[in-house]
């Protein structure tokens, strides 16, 4: 059995993004999507490919994760990210950093150096320091666009998922998010050739939302969830990914109803409310899957034996 991989940069990518929006991420996706084959060809576990995928995709600040973490209402950061091994279920989670460039990373330690799953806020940061990760200050993510962002979500008295003018946020559905520009979140999904599956995911949240607010990506079973027979990282409204635990159900409906990895994941985005839900997912046979009820959603993906792949909106 071969390798296989896939990412996602955020769901519900508009249909008249502009270029200079579009194009940096459609690159960070094919950066991001050869350091994972890399990986995977060098005979890396599934778990270090995501880790790197995640990692790189933190670092490029034209995504809601990482450097490009959108800010609260506060007008800082609250990063949080997620990471699992299917072969084990082991997991590690964080919420409310501040102060450290790779979530992703701290979220690993998490998993393999306490006895715990999820640390937040100022316990996860002295985690942090402790472990001799790399931190900064928190000014190194209040970003120009981010502070743009924020100033029109405040405008509009609303909490998105990222950039929409106010003009635009009229069209608001019962999730209280309102339709446009919806992009963020990260995560990676992979299987390596000896078949063990493992996913993490990474992002800064909603703008303009309440101090302390937690969202879909370190909670178990909703945004991120990995076991034998997949591995699943969610992107969308995350209060919607929770109370439909997408993750998990996904792999509820192969493991106890013989669905297929594809056939699960779509009926659990179905499920889910209009123009709140993607996800990109892996099976251990390594069939690979990318569904969304978004406009689009920015993502790729590569099997050993296949073409790779970059797309934003539905395929003809």
């Amino acid at each position: 059995m071969g390798w296989a991989i896939a990412l996602h940069g955020g769901a519900g990518v508009p249909k008249n993004l502009p270029p200079e929006r579009r194009k940096p991420r459609e690159e960070g996706l094919r950066r991001a999507l050869e350091v994972g084959v890399s990986a995977l060809k060098s005979h890396a576990s599934a778990l270090d490919a995501v880790e790197l995928v995640v990692r790189e995709l933190e670092n490029n600040p034209h995504f809601n994760a990482g450097k490009g973490s959108v800010l609260n209402s506060n007008g800082s950061v609250e990063m949080e990210a997620c990471i699992m091994d299917g072969n084990t279920k082991n997991c590690g989670a964080v919420s409310g950093l501040s102060t450290v460039v790779n979530p992703v990373s701290l979220a690993r330690l998490v998993m393999e150096k306490t006895p715990h799953i999820y640390l937040g806020f100022a316990g996860a940061e002295a985690f942090a320091r402790e472990q001799g990760v790399e931190t900064v200050d928190p000014s190194h993510f209040i970003t120009k666009e981010n502070i743009e962002r924020l100033n029109h979500a405040k405008d509009a008295n609303r909490v998105q998922l990222d950039y929409t003018p106010p003009s635009q946020a009229t069209n608001e559905k019962d999730t209280g998010v309102p339709e446009g520009d919806k992009l963020g979140t990260v995560g990676c999904v992979a299987v390596d050739s000896h078949g063990n599956l493992a996913t993490a995911t990474s992002t800064g949240g909603l703008v303009n939302k309440m101090i302390g607010r937690i969202g879909d990506t370190p909670i178990i079973g909703a945004g991120t969830y990995a076991n034998s027979f997949c591995a699943i990282s969610a992107t969308g409204v995350g209060e919607e990914i929770i109370r439909c635990t997408v993750a998990r159900d996904v792999a509820a409906l192969m493991e106890y109803t013989n669905l297929s990895l594809k056939d699960a994941a779509d009926q659990v985005v179905k499920g889910a409310s209009e123009g709140t839900t993607g996800l990109v997912g892996v099976s251990a046979g390594g069939e690979i899957t990318m569904p969304f009820n978004t406009i689009g959603m920015f993502r790729a993906c590569a099997t050993e034996d296949g073409v790779p792949e970059v797309a934003i909106w539905p395929s003809l």
